[in-house]
Protein backbone atom coordinates (compact mmCIF):
# COMPACT_ATOMS: atom_id res chain seq x y z
CA UNK A 1 0.00 0.00 0.00
CA UNK A 2 1.43 3.19 -1.00
CA UNK A 3 1.67 5.69 1.13
CA UNK A 4 3.43 9.12 2.76
CA UNK A 5 5.94 8.46 5.49
CA UNK A 6 7.35 11.73 5.73
CA UNK A 7 5.91 12.22 8.97
CA UNK A 8 7.10 8.95 10.23
CA UNK A 9 10.73 9.58 9.49
CA UNK A 10 10.37 13.58 11.07
CA UNK A 11 8.85 11.89 13.89
CA UNK A 12 11.73 9.52 14.46
CA UNK A 13 14.59 12.23 13.78
CA UNK A 14 12.62 14.46 16.70
CA UNK A 15 13.00 11.82 19.25
CA UNK A 16 16.35 10.73 18.37
CA UNK A 17 17.73 14.20 18.63
CA UNK A 18 15.52 14.53 21.79
CA UNK A 19 17.83 11.85 23.30
CA UNK A 20 20.54 13.44 21.89
CA UNK A 21 19.98 16.78 22.96
CA UNK A 22 17.04 16.96 25.97
CA UNK A 23 16.75 20.67 25.42
CA UNK A 24 15.28 20.23 21.84
CA UNK A 25 12.52 18.45 23.13
CA UNK A 26 9.51 20.35 23.87
CA UNK A 27 8.66 21.33 27.66
CA UNK A 28 5.96 19.20 29.66
CA UNK A 29 4.08 20.45 31.92
CA UNK A 30 4.33 17.09 33.18
CA UNK A 31 5.05 14.24 30.54
CA UNK A 32 4.24 10.83 32.41
CA UNK A 33 2.00 10.31 35.28
CA UNK A 34 -0.32 7.68 36.44
CA UNK A 35 -4.02 9.06 35.89
CA UNK A 36 -5.43 5.94 38.48
CA UNK A 37 -3.66 6.57 40.93
CA UNK A 38 -6.05 5.32 43.31
CA UNK A 39 -5.92 2.18 42.65
CA UNK A 40 -3.57 -0.46 43.99
CA UNK A 41 -0.43 -2.96 42.75
CA UNK A 42 -2.34 -5.79 43.54
CA UNK A 43 -3.89 -8.26 43.56
CA UNK A 44 -5.57 -9.43 40.16
CA UNK A 45 -7.97 -8.26 39.43
CA UNK A 46 -8.50 -5.08 41.95
CA UNK A 47 -5.45 -4.04 39.90
CA UNK A 48 -6.37 -3.63 36.45
CA UNK A 49 -7.25 -0.54 34.67
CA UNK A 50 -7.69 0.32 30.74
CA UNK A 51 -9.96 1.74 28.13
CA UNK A 52 -9.41 5.32 29.05
CA UNK A 53 -11.14 8.05 27.83
CA UNK A 54 -10.59 11.94 28.33
CA UNK A 55 -12.14 15.47 28.85
CA UNK A 56 -11.41 19.39 29.25
CA UNK A 57 -13.53 21.70 30.21
CA UNK A 58 -13.16 24.38 27.05
CA UNK A 59 -14.52 27.13 29.22
CA UNK A 60 -12.13 25.95 32.30
CA UNK A 61 -8.55 24.38 29.95
CA UNK A 62 -7.13 23.78 33.34
CA UNK A 63 -10.05 21.47 34.27
CA UNK A 64 -9.74 17.43 33.11
CA UNK A 65 -11.85 14.34 33.26
CA UNK A 66 -10.91 10.87 32.91
CA UNK A 67 -12.49 7.62 33.14
CA UNK A 68 -11.58 4.18 32.40
CA UNK A 69 -12.40 0.20 33.14
CA UNK A 70 -11.65 0.04 36.72
CA UNK A 71 -11.53 -2.96 38.75
CA UNK A 72 -10.42 -1.57 41.99
CA UNK A 73 -14.21 -2.86 43.83
CA UNK A 74 -14.02 -6.56 42.18
CA UNK A 75 -13.01 -9.28 44.72
CA UNK A 76 -9.54 -10.78 44.49
CA UNK A 77 -9.24 -14.20 42.89
CA UNK A 78 -8.67 -15.85 46.06
CA UNK A 79 -12.06 -15.34 47.40
CA UNK A 80 -14.06 -18.66 46.43
CA UNK A 81 -12.01 -20.82 43.87
CA UNK A 82 -8.31 -19.36 43.85
CA UNK A 83 -8.36 -20.04 40.12
CA UNK A 84 -10.79 -17.70 39.03
CA UNK A 85 -10.84 -13.76 38.88
CA UNK A 86 -14.92 -13.24 38.35
CA UNK A 87 -16.42 -9.93 37.98
CA UNK A 88 -18.23 -9.60 41.03
CA UNK A 89 -22.07 -9.21 40.42
CA UNK A 90 -23.28 -5.83 41.24
CA UNK A 91 -20.22 -4.02 41.26
CA UNK A 92 -19.48 -1.29 39.27
CA UNK A 93 -16.23 -0.82 37.25
CA UNK A 94 -17.23 2.88 35.93
CA UNK A 95 -13.35 4.37 37.45
CA UNK A 96 -13.69 8.65 37.42
CA UNK A 97 -10.28 10.60 38.07
CA UNK A 98 -10.08 14.53 37.78
CA UNK A 99 -6.91 16.88 37.09
CA UNK A 100 -7.45 20.72 37.99
CA UNK A 101 -3.76 21.97 36.56
CA UNK A 102 -4.03 20.87 33.33
CA UNK A 103 -3.19 17.09 33.88
CA UNK A 104 0.29 17.67 36.18
CA UNK A 105 -1.37 15.79 39.07
CA UNK A 106 -4.51 13.52 39.02
CA UNK A 107 -6.93 12.84 41.56
CA UNK A 108 -9.24 9.43 42.15
CA UNK A 109 -12.22 10.24 44.92
CA UNK A 110 -13.75 7.88 46.89
CA UNK A 111 -17.27 7.69 47.19
CA UNK A 112 -19.36 5.05 49.01
CA UNK A 113 -21.54 2.44 46.88
CA UNK A 114 -21.49 -1.16 47.01
CA UNK A 115 -18.02 -2.97 47.11
CA UNK A 116 -16.52 -6.58 47.11
CA UNK A 117 -12.65 -4.77 47.65
CA UNK A 118 -12.87 -6.25 50.98
CA UNK A 119 -13.13 -10.14 49.68
CA UNK A 120 -10.12 -10.90 49.36
CA UNK A 121 -10.62 -14.87 50.66
CA UNK A 122 -10.67 -17.45 51.50
CA UNK A 123 -14.07 -17.23 51.88
CA UNK A 124 -16.47 -16.87 48.82
CA UNK A 125 -17.29 -13.01 48.43
CA UNK A 126 -20.25 -11.23 50.16
CA UNK A 127 -19.83 -7.90 48.96
CA UNK A 128 -20.98 -5.24 51.39
CA UNK A 129 -21.42 -1.09 51.23
CA UNK A 130 -18.08 0.42 51.32
CA UNK A 131 -15.92 2.97 49.85
CA UNK A 132 -15.38 2.93 46.27
CA UNK A 133 -13.28 4.28 43.75
CA UNK A 134 -15.88 4.13 40.57
CA UNK A 135 -19.18 6.25 39.65
CA UNK A 136 -21.59 6.98 42.55
CA UNK A 137 -25.02 6.16 42.99
CA UNK A 138 -25.56 3.28 40.53
CA UNK A 139 -26.05 0.52 43.82
CA UNK A 140 -28.87 3.07 45.10
CA UNK A 141 -30.34 3.25 42.01
CA UNK A 142 -30.43 -0.66 41.08
CA UNK A 143 -27.83 -0.44 38.63
CA UNK A 144 -23.99 -1.60 38.81
CA UNK A 145 -21.72 0.97 36.34
CA UNK A 146 -20.56 -1.50 33.24
CA UNK A 147 -17.23 0.52 32.03
CA UNK A 148 -16.77 1.27 28.79
CA UNK A 149 -16.21 5.59 29.72
CA UNK A 150 -17.06 8.35 27.42
CA UNK A 151 -16.79 11.43 28.95
CA UNK A 152 -17.56 15.03 28.09
CA UNK A 153 -17.66 18.90 29.29
CA UNK A 154 -20.67 21.12 28.07
CA UNK A 155 -22.32 24.14 29.55
CA UNK A 156 -24.88 24.54 31.82
CA UNK A 157 -28.74 24.83 31.34
CA UNK A 158 -30.22 27.75 33.02
CA UNK A 159 -33.43 28.60 34.72
CA UNK A 160 -34.70 30.24 31.05
CA UNK A 161 -33.83 26.71 28.85
CA UNK A 162 -30.89 28.26 27.35
CA UNK A 163 -27.05 27.12 27.93
CA UNK A 164 -24.86 29.69 28.74
CA UNK A 165 -21.31 28.93 30.03
CA UNK A 166 -21.72 31.86 32.53
CA UNK A 167 -24.12 29.51 34.34
CA UNK A 168 -21.03 27.06 34.75
CA UNK A 169 -19.90 23.67 33.40
CA UNK A 170 -21.19 20.21 33.23
CA UNK A 171 -19.73 16.99 32.78
CA UNK A 172 -21.40 14.14 31.08
CA UNK A 173 -20.05 10.44 32.15
CA UNK A 174 -21.88 7.87 30.10
CA UNK A 175 -21.02 3.77 30.46
CA UNK A 176 -22.68 0.77 30.32
CA UNK A 177 -24.61 -0.54 33.08
CA UNK A 178 -26.51 -3.43 33.92
CA UNK A 179 -30.09 -3.41 36.02
CA UNK A 180 -29.17 -5.39 38.87
CA UNK A 181 -33.14 -5.25 39.07
CA UNK A 182 -33.52 -7.07 36.28
CA UNK A 183 -32.66 -5.14 33.29
CA UNK A 184 -34.00 -5.08 29.46
CA UNK A 185 -31.23 -5.57 27.34
CA UNK A 186 -27.84 -7.28 29.07
CA UNK A 187 -26.39 -3.38 29.01
CA UNK A 188 -27.85 0.04 28.94
CA UNK A 189 -26.19 2.99 28.16
CA UNK A 190 -26.69 4.85 31.81
CA UNK A 191 -25.07 8.72 32.52
CA UNK A 192 -23.75 10.08 35.23
CA UNK A 193 -23.52 13.97 35.71
CA UNK A 194 -21.92 16.60 37.65
CA UNK A 195 -22.30 20.11 37.93
CA UNK A 196 -19.47 20.79 40.75
CA UNK A 197 -16.07 19.36 39.46
CA UNK A 198 -14.04 20.42 42.41
CA UNK A 199 -16.60 18.77 44.88
CA UNK A 200 -16.61 15.43 42.91
CA UNK A 201 -13.08 15.48 43.28
CA UNK A 202 -12.57 15.77 46.87
CA UNK A 203 -15.10 12.98 47.15
CA UNK A 204 -18.33 14.78 47.47
CA UNK A 205 -20.82 11.92 46.86
CA UNK A 206 -23.76 13.98 46.51
CA UNK A 207 -21.47 16.55 43.59
CA UNK A 208 -23.09 13.82 41.13
CA UNK A 209 -26.63 13.65 40.27
CA UNK A 210 -28.16 10.08 40.24
CA UNK A 211 -27.30 8.26 36.61
CA UNK A 212 -30.26 8.34 34.20
CA UNK A 213 -30.53 5.60 31.56
CA UNK A 214 -30.08 6.84 28.33
CA UNK A 215 -30.85 3.95 25.87
CA UNK A 216 -34.36 2.67 24.95
CA UNK A 217 -33.93 -1.64 24.82
CA UNK A 218 -35.71 -5.36 24.95
CA UNK A 219 -34.40 -8.05 26.32
CA UNK A 220 -32.80 -8.87 22.49
CA UNK A 221 -30.40 -6.08 22.63
CA UNK A 222 -26.96 -4.95 23.81
CA UNK A 223 -25.33 -1.32 24.08
CA UNK A 224 -21.61 -1.16 23.10
CA UNK A 225 -18.87 0.90 22.56
CA UNK A 226 -20.99 4.32 23.29
CA UNK A 227 -19.15 7.92 22.85
CA UNK A 228 -20.42 11.15 24.27
CA UNK A 229 -20.40 14.82 22.61
CA UNK A 230 -21.81 18.12 23.89
CA UNK A 231 -21.59 20.79 21.58
CA UNK A 232 -19.84 22.82 23.69
CA UNK A 233 -18.99 25.92 21.17
CA UNK A 234 -21.29 28.95 21.63
CA UNK A 235 -21.70 30.11 18.39
CA UNK A 236 -24.00 27.24 17.55
CA UNK A 237 -27.28 26.99 17.01
CA UNK A 238 -27.61 24.19 19.01
CA UNK A 239 -24.95 24.97 21.77
CA UNK A 240 -25.17 22.61 24.75
CA UNK A 241 -27.12 19.77 22.64
CA UNK A 242 -25.36 16.61 24.19
CA UNK A 243 -24.93 13.36 21.78
CA UNK A 244 -24.57 9.36 22.30
CA UNK A 245 -23.62 7.29 19.08
CA UNK A 246 -23.42 3.39 20.23
CA UNK A 247 -23.42 -0.09 18.66
CA UNK A 248 -26.67 -1.79 18.71
CA UNK A 249 -26.04 -5.15 19.07
CA UNK A 250 -29.41 -7.19 18.43
CA UNK A 251 -27.95 -10.48 19.79
CA UNK A 252 -31.08 -12.54 19.18
CA UNK A 253 -32.45 -11.56 16.13
CA UNK A 254 -32.11 -13.42 12.83
CA UNK A 255 -30.00 -12.62 10.22
CA UNK A 256 -29.89 -14.08 6.86
CA UNK A 257 -26.00 -15.18 7.12
CA UNK A 258 -25.84 -16.37 11.03
CA UNK A 259 -24.89 -12.68 12.26
CA UNK A 260 -27.13 -10.20 14.17
CA UNK A 261 -27.30 -7.02 12.88
CA UNK A 262 -25.78 -4.24 14.20
CA UNK A 263 -26.68 -0.95 13.43
CA UNK A 264 -25.44 2.53 15.23
CA UNK A 265 -28.32 4.23 17.22
CA UNK A 266 -27.61 8.31 18.54
CA UNK A 267 -29.19 9.30 21.67
CA UNK A 268 -29.98 13.28 22.12
CA UNK A 269 -30.60 15.51 24.74
CA UNK A 270 -31.37 19.09 24.47
CA UNK A 271 -32.22 19.49 28.47
CA UNK A 272 -29.19 18.81 30.17
CA UNK A 273 -29.11 14.72 29.86
CA UNK A 274 -32.23 14.67 31.95
CA UNK A 275 -33.91 13.13 29.11
CA UNK A 276 -33.15 11.53 25.76
CA UNK A 277 -33.98 10.84 22.37
CA UNK A 278 -33.18 8.21 20.48
CA UNK A 279 -33.06 7.57 16.21
CA UNK A 280 -31.43 4.75 14.68
CA UNK A 281 -29.54 5.36 11.92
CA UNK A 282 -28.78 2.45 10.20
CA UNK A 283 -32.08 0.47 10.38
CA UNK A 284 -30.97 -3.21 9.72
CA UNK A 285 -32.19 -5.48 6.69
CA UNK A 286 -33.17 -2.58 5.03
CA UNK A 287 -31.39 0.75 4.76
CA UNK A 288 -28.46 0.09 2.61
CA UNK A 289 -26.53 2.05 4.25
CA UNK A 290 -26.15 -0.98 7.41
CA UNK A 291 -24.24 -3.64 7.45
CA UNK A 292 -24.47 -5.65 4.72
CA UNK A 293 -25.80 -9.28 4.74
CA UNK A 294 -22.26 -10.83 5.94
CA UNK A 295 -21.25 -7.97 7.70
CA UNK A 296 -20.92 -7.61 10.80
CA UNK A 297 -21.95 -4.41 11.43
CA UNK A 298 -20.94 -0.76 12.43
CA UNK A 299 -19.20 0.20 15.04
CA UNK A 300 -16.19 2.18 17.03
CA UNK A 301 -18.36 4.98 16.28
CA UNK A 302 -17.28 9.02 17.48
CA UNK A 303 -19.42 12.07 17.51
CA UNK A 304 -18.40 15.49 17.22
CA UNK A 305 -20.03 19.15 16.40
CA UNK A 306 -18.76 21.99 14.17
CA UNK A 307 -18.96 25.55 15.00
CA UNK A 308 -21.98 26.18 13.42
CA UNK A 309 -23.76 23.21 15.04
CA UNK A 310 -23.94 20.43 12.47
CA UNK A 311 -23.14 17.40 13.98
CA UNK A 312 -21.13 14.25 12.48
CA UNK A 313 -20.84 10.56 13.25
CA UNK A 314 -18.27 8.88 12.36
CA UNK A 315 -17.74 4.67 12.36
CA UNK A 316 -16.13 2.00 11.14
CA UNK A 317 -18.20 -0.35 8.44
CA UNK A 318 -16.60 -3.77 8.85
CA UNK A 319 -16.40 -6.37 6.39
CA UNK A 320 -16.58 -10.26 6.67
CA UNK A 321 -14.02 -11.87 7.83
CA UNK A 322 -13.82 -14.42 5.64
CA UNK A 323 -10.45 -13.46 4.83
CA UNK A 324 -8.28 -11.91 6.84
CA UNK A 325 -7.47 -8.34 6.82
CA UNK A 326 -10.68 -7.35 6.29
CA UNK A 327 -11.53 -4.24 4.07
CA UNK A 328 -14.02 -2.37 5.33
CA UNK A 329 -14.55 1.37 5.44
CA UNK A 330 -15.15 4.80 7.41
CA UNK A 331 -18.77 5.97 6.92
CA UNK A 332 -19.93 9.25 8.28
CA UNK A 333 -23.77 10.38 9.34
CA UNK A 334 -24.66 14.45 9.70
CA UNK A 335 -27.31 16.13 10.93
CA UNK A 336 -28.01 20.05 10.43
CA UNK A 337 -31.10 20.02 12.98
CA UNK A 338 -29.45 19.42 16.11
CA UNK A 339 -30.13 15.27 15.98
CA UNK A 340 -33.83 15.09 14.92
CA UNK A 341 -32.71 13.92 11.30
CA UNK A 342 -29.78 12.59 10.25
CA UNK A 343 -28.06 11.96 6.94
CA UNK A 344 -27.72 8.46 5.32
CA UNK A 345 -24.23 7.22 5.48
CA UNK A 346 -21.57 8.18 3.47
CA UNK A 347 -18.63 5.98 2.84
CA UNK A 348 -15.45 8.28 3.01
CA UNK A 349 -12.64 6.03 2.51
CA UNK A 350 -11.25 2.77 2.91
CA UNK A 351 -9.38 0.95 5.53
CA UNK A 352 -7.77 -2.63 6.21
CA UNK A 353 -8.76 -3.81 9.75
CA UNK A 354 -5.33 -5.09 11.43
CA UNK A 355 -6.76 -8.56 12.14
CA UNK A 356 -4.53 -10.94 10.78
CA UNK A 357 -4.83 -13.60 13.54
CA UNK A 358 -8.11 -14.47 14.95
CA UNK A 359 -7.36 -16.38 18.51
CA UNK A 360 -9.16 -19.65 18.36
CA UNK A 361 -9.55 -19.48 22.39
CA UNK A 362 -11.05 -16.21 22.62
CA UNK A 363 -12.59 -15.56 19.37
CA UNK A 364 -10.92 -12.67 19.06
CA UNK A 365 -8.53 -10.66 16.69
CA UNK A 366 -5.01 -10.25 18.29
CA UNK A 367 -1.70 -8.60 17.36
CA UNK A 368 0.63 -8.90 19.61
CA UNK A 369 0.89 -12.95 19.57
CA UNK A 370 -0.49 -15.68 21.09
CA UNK A 371 -3.37 -15.42 24.07
CA UNK A 372 -2.58 -11.72 22.82
CA UNK A 373 -4.86 -8.54 23.84
CA UNK A 374 -7.81 -8.30 21.11
CA UNK A 375 -7.74 -5.27 18.44
CA UNK A 376 -10.99 -5.60 17.15
CA UNK A 377 -11.69 -1.91 16.87
CA UNK A 378 -7.89 -0.75 15.74
CA UNK A 379 -9.18 0.13 12.64
CA UNK A 380 -11.92 2.22 13.79
CA UNK A 381 -12.06 5.81 13.57
CA UNK A 382 -11.22 8.52 16.11
CA UNK A 383 -11.92 12.23 15.06
CA UNK A 384 -12.07 15.81 16.45
CA UNK A 385 -13.06 19.10 15.04
CA UNK A 386 -11.63 22.12 15.53
CA UNK A 387 -14.81 24.20 15.94
CA UNK A 388 -13.38 27.03 18.22
CA UNK A 389 -14.68 25.97 21.34
CA UNK A 390 -15.90 27.73 23.84
CA UNK A 391 -17.03 30.75 21.95
CA UNK A 392 -17.03 29.42 18.26
CA UNK A 393 -14.64 32.54 17.38
CA UNK A 394 -11.76 31.53 14.82
CA UNK A 395 -12.89 27.92 14.18
CA UNK A 396 -11.64 26.22 11.52
CA UNK A 397 -14.11 23.48 11.07
CA UNK A 398 -10.98 21.06 10.18
CA UNK A 399 -11.18 17.50 10.90
CA UNK A 400 -8.88 15.18 11.80
CA UNK A 401 -8.73 11.23 12.12
CA UNK A 402 -6.68 8.66 13.34
CA UNK A 403 -7.00 5.01 13.34
CA UNK A 404 -4.31 1.69 12.68
CA UNK A 405 -4.53 0.29 9.62
CA UNK A 406 -3.19 -3.13 8.56
CA UNK A 407 -2.55 -3.09 4.89
CA UNK A 408 0.98 -3.74 4.42
CA UNK A 409 0.65 -6.61 6.66
CA UNK A 410 1.01 -8.55 10.18
CA UNK A 411 3.96 -6.75 11.74
CA UNK A 412 4.07 -3.52 9.87
CA UNK A 413 0.49 -1.80 11.75
CA UNK A 414 0.77 1.86 10.60
CA UNK A 415 -1.00 4.93 12.60
CA UNK A 416 -2.71 6.59 9.86
CA UNK A 417 -3.96 10.46 9.96
CA UNK A 418 -5.96 12.36 7.71
CA UNK A 419 -7.67 15.24 7.48
CA UNK A 420 -10.53 17.51 5.49
CA UNK A 421 -11.37 20.95 5.43
CA UNK A 422 -15.03 20.50 4.00
CA UNK A 423 -16.82 18.79 6.56
CA UNK A 424 -15.69 15.69 5.17
CA UNK A 425 -16.64 15.66 1.77
CA UNK A 426 -12.86 15.13 0.81
CA UNK A 427 -10.14 13.92 3.16
CA UNK A 428 -6.30 13.98 2.61
CA UNK A 429 -4.03 10.87 1.64
CA UNK A 430 -3.28 8.79 4.59
CA UNK A 431 0.09 9.42 6.41
CA UNK A 432 2.07 6.89 8.67
CA UNK A 433 2.55 8.62 11.62
CA UNK A 434 4.41 5.91 14.16
CA UNK A 435 7.84 5.99 14.95
CA UNK A 436 9.86 3.72 13.10
CA UNK A 437 9.72 0.06 15.04
CA UNK A 438 6.04 0.93 16.55
CA UNK A 439 3.20 -1.51 15.33
CA UNK A 440 0.32 0.72 15.88
CA UNK A 441 -2.48 -0.38 18.17
CA UNK A 442 -4.42 1.97 18.98
CA UNK A 443 -4.83 5.84 18.48
CA UNK A 444 -6.53 8.98 19.02
CA UNK A 445 -5.92 12.65 17.90
CA UNK A 446 -7.16 15.76 18.84
CA UNK A 447 -7.17 19.37 17.02
CA UNK A 448 -7.05 22.45 19.11
CA UNK A 449 -9.87 25.38 18.73
CA UNK A 450 -8.72 27.39 16.41
CA UNK A 451 -7.25 24.45 14.48
CA UNK A 452 -3.41 25.56 14.77
CA UNK A 453 -2.22 22.42 16.49
CA UNK A 454 -2.87 18.70 16.46
CA UNK A 455 -1.92 16.07 19.24
CA UNK A 456 -1.98 11.89 18.86
CA UNK A 457 -1.63 9.17 21.14
CA UNK A 458 -1.03 6.01 20.01
CA UNK A 459 -0.47 2.36 21.79
CA UNK A 460 2.26 0.46 19.95
CA UNK A 461 3.33 -3.03 20.27
CA UNK A 462 7.89 -2.66 19.81
CA UNK A 463 8.21 -6.84 19.16
CA UNK A 464 6.85 -8.65 16.22
CA UNK A 465 3.83 -11.14 16.71
CA UNK A 466 4.54 -14.11 19.05
CA UNK A 467 4.00 -17.64 18.47
CA UNK A 468 4.15 -18.36 22.11
CA UNK A 469 3.36 -16.83 25.24
CA UNK A 470 7.28 -17.09 26.41
CA UNK A 471 9.18 -14.47 24.17
CA UNK A 472 8.67 -11.52 26.14
CA UNK A 473 6.49 -8.54 24.29
CA UNK A 474 6.77 -4.74 24.15
CA UNK A 475 4.09 -2.27 24.92
CA UNK A 476 4.83 1.60 24.55
CA UNK A 477 2.25 4.83 24.48
CA UNK A 478 3.32 7.35 22.44
CA UNK A 479 2.49 11.04 22.13
CA UNK A 480 3.07 13.37 18.64
CA UNK A 481 2.37 16.79 17.97
CA UNK A 482 2.07 18.85 14.67
CA UNK A 483 1.30 22.33 14.42
CA UNK A 484 -1.05 22.93 11.41
CA UNK A 485 -1.15 25.76 8.59
CA UNK A 486 -3.60 27.41 7.25
CA UNK A 487 -4.39 24.98 4.74
CA UNK A 488 -4.84 22.38 7.64
CA UNK A 489 -2.14 20.61 6.87
CA UNK A 490 0.74 20.03 9.12
CA UNK A 491 3.90 22.35 8.81
CA UNK A 492 7.20 21.73 9.90
CA UNK A 493 8.52 18.99 12.57
CA UNK A 494 6.47 15.91 13.79
CA UNK A 495 7.25 16.38 17.41
CA UNK A 496 7.59 13.14 19.66
CA UNK A 497 6.70 14.74 22.83
CA UNK A 498 6.97 11.49 24.71
CA UNK A 499 7.46 8.29 24.62
CA UNK A 500 6.68 5.46 27.76
CA UNK A 501 8.93 3.12 29.15
CA UNK A 502 8.01 -0.48 27.58
CA UNK A 503 6.08 -2.61 29.56
CA UNK A 504 4.99 -6.54 28.50
CA UNK A 505 1.72 -6.58 28.26
CA UNK A 506 1.63 -10.79 29.09
CA UNK A 507 1.29 -9.26 32.84
CA UNK A 508 -2.10 -7.87 31.70
CA UNK A 509 -5.32 -10.06 31.59
CA UNK A 510 -8.68 -10.45 31.01
CA UNK A 511 -10.94 -11.68 34.06
CA UNK A 512 -11.08 -15.53 32.42
CA UNK A 513 -7.46 -15.07 32.20
CA UNK A 514 -7.81 -17.13 29.13
CA UNK A 515 -5.45 -14.28 27.34
CA UNK A 516 -4.34 -10.75 27.76
CA UNK A 517 -6.63 -7.69 27.77
CA UNK A 518 -5.77 -3.84 27.07
CA UNK A 519 -9.76 -2.90 26.00
CA UNK A 520 -10.19 -0.74 22.84
CA UNK A 521 -8.90 2.67 23.51
CA UNK A 522 -6.43 5.59 24.10
CA UNK A 523 -7.48 9.30 24.13
CA UNK A 524 -5.83 13.08 23.75
CA UNK A 525 -7.37 16.80 24.28
CA UNK A 526 -5.91 19.57 22.86
CA UNK A 527 -6.44 23.50 23.74
CA UNK A 528 -5.42 26.65 22.65
CA UNK A 529 -2.20 26.25 24.70
CA UNK A 530 -1.78 22.54 25.38
CA UNK A 531 -2.57 18.75 24.76
CA UNK A 532 -2.82 16.05 27.31
CA UNK A 533 -3.55 12.08 26.28
CA UNK A 534 -4.07 9.20 28.23
CA UNK A 535 -2.97 5.44 27.52
CA UNK A 536 -3.10 2.34 28.73
CA UNK A 537 0.26 0.81 30.46
CA UNK A 538 1.92 -2.04 31.58
CA UNK A 539 5.55 -1.00 32.98
CA UNK A 540 4.11 -1.90 36.42
CA UNK A 541 2.32 -5.38 35.49
CA UNK A 542 4.97 -8.51 36.03
CA UNK A 543 4.58 -11.23 33.81
CA UNK A 544 3.44 -14.46 35.25
CA UNK A 545 5.26 -17.78 33.41
CA UNK A 546 2.76 -20.37 35.05
CA UNK A 547 0.08 -18.23 33.41
CA UNK A 548 1.95 -18.17 29.95
CA UNK A 549 2.26 -22.24 30.04
CA UNK A 550 -1.66 -22.80 31.01
CA UNK A 551 -2.50 -19.97 28.17
CA UNK A 552 -0.21 -22.03 25.68
CA UNK A 553 -1.80 -25.00 26.86
CA UNK A 554 -5.06 -23.76 25.83
CA UNK A 555 -4.15 -23.60 21.82
CA UNK A 556 -2.45 -26.31 22.04
CA UNK A 557 -4.56 -28.98 22.81
CA UNK A 558 -1.97 -30.21 26.03
CA UNK A 559 -3.11 -30.63 29.58
CA UNK A 560 -1.46 -27.76 31.86
CA UNK A 561 -2.98 -27.31 35.46
CA UNK A 562 -4.72 -23.78 35.84
CA UNK A 563 -2.56 -21.64 37.92
CA UNK A 564 -3.99 -19.49 41.41
CA UNK A 565 -3.11 -15.85 40.39
CA UNK A 566 -2.62 -14.94 43.69
CA UNK A 567 -0.43 -17.63 44.61
CA UNK A 568 1.07 -18.88 42.01
CA UNK A 569 2.11 -15.51 40.46
CA UNK A 570 3.83 -12.32 41.13
CA UNK A 571 1.96 -9.72 42.97
CA UNK A 572 1.40 -7.10 40.20
CA UNK A 573 0.38 -9.74 38.20
CA UNK A 574 -2.52 -8.40 35.92
CA UNK A 575 -1.55 -4.66 37.57
CA UNK A 576 -2.15 -2.63 33.74
CA UNK A 577 -2.71 1.10 34.13
CA UNK A 578 -3.89 4.31 33.03
CA UNK A 579 -0.89 6.52 32.20
CA UNK A 580 -0.86 10.37 30.93
CA UNK A 581 0.59 13.53 30.13
CA UNK A 582 -0.18 17.08 29.55
CA UNK A 583 2.11 18.61 27.26
CA UNK A 584 3.42 22.59 26.06
CA UNK A 585 2.53 23.72 22.67
CA UNK A 586 5.91 23.59 21.30
CA UNK A 587 5.53 26.12 19.11
CA UNK A 588 3.39 28.57 20.18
Amino acid sequence: MARRSALLIAGAMTLLLAVMWPGLSAQAFTADTRVSVGSPTSPFSQNKQNEPALAVDANHPNILAAGANDNIDLEACNAGDPTTCPFTPGIGVSGIYFSLDSGDTWTQPAYTGLTARGCVGPAACTPTVGPIGTLPWYYENGLASGGDPALAFGPRIGGNGKFSWANGSRLYYANLSGNEGGSKGAEVVAVSRTDDVQAAAAGDKNAWMPPVVASKQNSQTFSDKEQIWADNAASSTFFGTVYICFADFRSHATHKNGNAPTPLTVLVSHDGGSSWSSNQLTPAGTDPNSNNASGFGISGCTVRTDSHGAAYIFGERFAPQTTLPTHSDHIMFKSADGGASWSHATALYGVVDPCFVIDPVIGRCVEDGVAGARNDLAASPSVDIANGAPTGAGATNEMLVTYVDGGDGLNHEHVVARGSTDGGASWSPPVDYEVSGDRGYYSAISISPGGTDAYLVYDAFTTPYRSNTSDPRGLVGVVLHASLGSDGAPVGNIDVLHRSPVGDPRGSSQNGLTAEFLGDYVYSIATPTYGAAVWNDTRNAADCPALDAWRQSLRDGTTVTKPAPQTDCAATFGNSDIFGGSYADPTP
